[in-house]
């Protein structure tokens, strides 16, 4: 018999952490976190990582486990993610997955298989010195010759995903897009309800906005120049996130803040557009529309916690 799990998701800045809370509160849940930064410490402004006080005793996992220097990526944290699962289940509560990284949420519904991954890691090294070498434009011209899917919704900046893509290709003899259509196609691992929440294009924008000015003023920038000073790169997988790279590269290149702040909005405001067509291909996905429950919290958690 399946075991229950509840997918909450969405874009960034539409108001998942403050409603999964809620929701954890209702079903008697503990909340998994499906984010590529909120697994590091020391990286919890531009991250806008739940605090203590915000997780009103509902217990998080997978939220400040790792170093900024560490490696993550969707292999560890399918890994970790399935050992947090059986705690949960062996204390009787409901996991609830919490996150906009879609990749990650598929790998762990679906239990993708990444068996044939390079083990030494040895075409990955290559590829990521040539990345040095060329640049990104280089390798996302190289994924579009052979994965013009997969090029389509990977950004040429995404130098991870890139490598990723062109890895799973020279190992496999396939395409990358034709292997997670395939994964996609399987039956889930678990008996799941799979939402998104989400908002219309003007009200999300206007929230990424606001998010980006109110990191600002927490102190976005010391945060990134304390990491710099603990010794993080540019080449880090954790200084690729949204707001790091960009003021990383303010401090190292100098410019203007105000257009390092402005690139943070227009990367955002891309990303959470990235994330929305990612959700749209995912089947069995019940889209929960703000607007169609007026902006009405109640409502909305009534909604969820009534299809849980």
């Amino acid at each position: 018999m399946k075991k229950k799990l509840i997918i909450l998701a969405g874009p960034t800045a539409v108001g998942k952490t403050a409603l999964s809370i809620a929701l954890a509160k209702e079903i008697g849940g503990e909340i998994l976190s499906a984010d590529s930064m909120q697994v590091y410490r020391h990286m919890d402004i531009g991250s806008a990582k739940i605090t203590d006080q915000e997780m009103e005793g509902v217990p998080h996992h997978l939220i400040n486990v790792l170093e900024p220097w560490q490696e993550f990526n969707v292999y560890i944290f399918q890994r970790m993610a399935k050992e947090a699962l059986k705690e949960i289940y062996e204390r009787g509560k409901v996991p609830i997955v919490v996150g906009g990284t879609g990749f990650y949420i598929q790998a762990l519904l679906y239990d993708v298989d990444f068996s044939s991954q390079d083990a030494g890691g040895r075409v990955r090294a290559r590829l990521e010195e040539l990345a040095g070498e060329k640049g990104c434009d280089y390798l996302h011209r190289k994924l579009q010759a052979v994965d013009p899917d997969s090029a389509a919704i990977i950004h040429p900046n995404n130098q991870k995903r890139l490598i990723r893509a062109l890895e799973y290709y020279e190992l496999n003899g396939e395409p990358i897009s034709r292997h997670n259509r395939r994964e996609r196609e399987k039956q889930a691992a678990y008996d799941f309800r799979y939402f998104v929440l989400n908002d219309t294009r003007e009200r999300l924008y206007e929230g990424i906005e606001r998010r980006v000015d109110v990191m600002m003023e927490a102190g976005l920038l010391d945060e990134v120049k304390a990491l710099r000073e603990m010794g993080c790169k540019r080449d880090m997988v954790s200084m690729q996130g949204l707001g790091y790279k960009e003021l990383l590269a303010y401090l190292e290149e100098g410019g203007s803040l105000v257009d390092a702040v402005e690139a943070i909005k227009q990367n955002t405001r891309h990303f959470a557009k990235r994330q929305l067509t990612w959700f749209r291909r995912e089947r069995d996905v019940i889209w929960v529309n703000k607007n169609e429950f007026h902006y009405n919290k109640e409502e909305i958690l009534h909604f969820l916690s009534g299809n849980a």
